[in-house]
């Protein structure tokens, strides 16, 4: 069991733009970990957040940092990075 805090809308009502979006764990027992953690933040309303962005609504990543590349170290949110798994279950 588990209480949200959900990020509201800060334009409730508006229309805004969705997009496609992926993120990547390691599969093992510490992935599978964060995996059931991010899902818990996912149900919370906490992955995405929107944005305006010239004029126009748009969903966007939220606050938890997110594995977007297989390839690219921390600096392009890809692998390696040994302290990611730790510093988002922190996080989390």
């Amino acid at each position: 069991s588990y209480s949200c805090s959900k990020v509201e809308d800060p334009h409730p009502g508006q229309p805004y733009k969705g997009g496609n979006f992926c993120a990547f764990l390691p599969e093992n027992k510490e992935g599978l970990k964060i995996a059931k953690l991010l899902k818990k933040a996912f149900e919370c309303g906490l992955t995405f957040q929107i944005k305006s962005c010239n004029g126009e609504e748009r969903v966007i990543w939220g606050l938890i940092p997110h594995k977007t590349s297989w390839d690219g170290g921390k600096a392009r949110n890809g692998y390696p990075d040994p302290q990611y798994l730790h510093e988002v279950g922190t996080i989390l």
